[in-house]
């Protein structure tokens, strides 16, 4: 895995984060490629010196439900604007019970539970069959860069936690999240992946910032409602845009 560079960052955003306050110089780029069109018009602009390339995976209304994300159209655009480091932000649920709302995690493992997905930009006519290492999904770089500056927010994160990404777009059963803890989850979300593994086969530097808006089936005290989700956003959110301002200052140039 190389480096990570100063060439333009991508940020994935998810559930709950819409657009980047602060994006100098920004215009909106409707991409189309091989593989169709991106969930949202990538918004390109300037942070803090560095341009970063800012889209939605659901879109700007929320509309494209987990499975039915055009993941590879979205990495594939983003690589063509030539960003090699990209930090996906995810809306989780927190299996491990030292997690509570509104918390951040930098995971370094994930267990794929998904199905049905395209999940490869290797397959069909190929010349030869393409096996990418995967042993360590998450970019070691970026991971301590985002550890760096929550370290500078004065917040606690933690770092070695394992994120099960689930087929969507219901929420996972009390037994389903008692399987993934036996696993070895800590965080479960819908749109992990195949976004990382996409990431990897491109050559592309991929984080996860995972942000606990609920906690998982079984560690809640009662029913997993919308509004309460909306309400925990609203902070987890607010600490993701300080976070990844404060790593942008750090690497910037």
């Amino acid at each position: 895995m190389r480096s990570c560079s100063v060439k333009p960052l991508a940020i994935i955003a998810g559930t709950g984060l819409y657009d980047f306050p602060g994006l100098e110089n920004a215009e909106d780029l409707n991409m189309c490629n091989r593989w169709g069109e991106v969930s949202s018009a990538i918004r390109r602009g300037t942070v803090e010196g560095r341009q970063v390339c800012f889209m939605t995976r659901h879109g700007r209304n929320h509309k494209i439900p987990p499975h039915e994300i055009n993941y590879r159209a979205n990495i594939q655009a983003l690589h063509d604007l030539g960003c090699e480091d990209v930090i996906a932000i995810t809306a989780v649920g927190g299996i491990n019970r030292g997690l509570k709302n509104a918390d951040l995690a930098i995971p370094d493992q994930l267990i794929d539970y998904t199905w049905g997905r395209s999940s490869t930009f290797f397959e069909k006519n190929l010349e030869d069959v393409v096996h990418v290492d995967f042993g360590e999904p998450y970019c070691p770089n970026l991971r301590d860069g985002l550890g760096q500056a929550a370290c500078k927010m004065g917040i606690q994160v933690p770092m070695q936690m394992t994120y099960g990404a689930t087929q969507g777009p219901r929420l996972e059963t009390r037994a389903e999240i008692d399987r993934m803890e036996r696993d070895g989850c800590d965080l479960v979300g819908m749109t992990g992946m195949p976004e990382a593994v996409l990431a990897r086969e491109l050559g592309m530097n991929y984080a996860n910032l995972s942000v606990v808006v609920n906690m998982a089936a079984g560690r809640s005290p009662g029913p997993i409602t919308m509004d309460d989700i909306r309400l925990t956003l609203n902070d987890g959110m607010a600490k993701v845009t300080k976070l990844l301002k404060l790593y942008l200052m750090k690497n910037s140039a």
